[in-house]
């Protein structure tokens, strides 16, 4: 598996056919009641899902419901101006808007086996009809915290803390072993 960390500035992240990581993002935390989800709705043209475990995605953005009044927003490296315009738009409402871009990083796992991989270190079911695509929600791989998201049947999208990214994807990879 060749390393394309020094390429990119990025953790030790080892890719393979199942494993892509994803390109450099801008990174919110968004908290805030009903009027902050609607007015960030507006001045960033995402979704943002008032139901509990969903993603509202338009093109390269995504909003993710992590709870009741939190989201984690995720939208291009190159549109980091985002984060200006939405404390605009947000002003005089009590929220709170933290930058957690270089937290975190984006790791895809692809494929017809993405789901058995993932299990086998993630306690919830990835079935798609108990995990069905757009859901997304906190949860633990091994030992490491998660932000697990399904964008398509055969796709996952985790976002994983930058210090925890080589053991994650040495983890699947020793899982990876036995299953693909």
């Amino acid at each position: 598996m060749p390393d394309l960390s020094r390429a990119r500035s990025l953790p030790p992240v080892s890719e393979d056919l199942w494993l892509r990581l994803l390109p450099s993002a801008c990174r919110w935390i968004l908290r805030g009641g009903a009027p902050v989800r609607a007015v960030t709705e507006s001045a960033l043209g995402v979704p943002v899902p008032e139901a509990a475990c969903r993603a509202g995605v338009s093109g390269e953005r995504a909003a993710l419901w992590l709870g009741p009044d939190e989201w984690l927003l995720i939208a291009p490296a190159e549109q980091a101006g985002l984060a200006m315009r939405l404390e605009r738009a947000l002003e005089g409402l009590p929220h709170s808007l933290v930058d957690v871009s270089h937290r975190q990083v984006g790791l895809l796992v692809h494929g017809p086996q993405s789901v058995l991989l993932l299990e086998s270190g993630c306690p919830l079911d990835l079935d798609l009809r108990a995990f069905p695509v757009g859901m997304c929600t906190r949860t633990m791989l091994a030992k490491a915290e998660v932000v697990l998201w399904r964008p398509a049947a055969e796709e996952f999208h985790l976002e994983v803390w930058r210090s925890f990214a080589p053991y994650v994807t040495q983890f699947l990879a020793e899982a990876a072993r036995g299953i693909i």
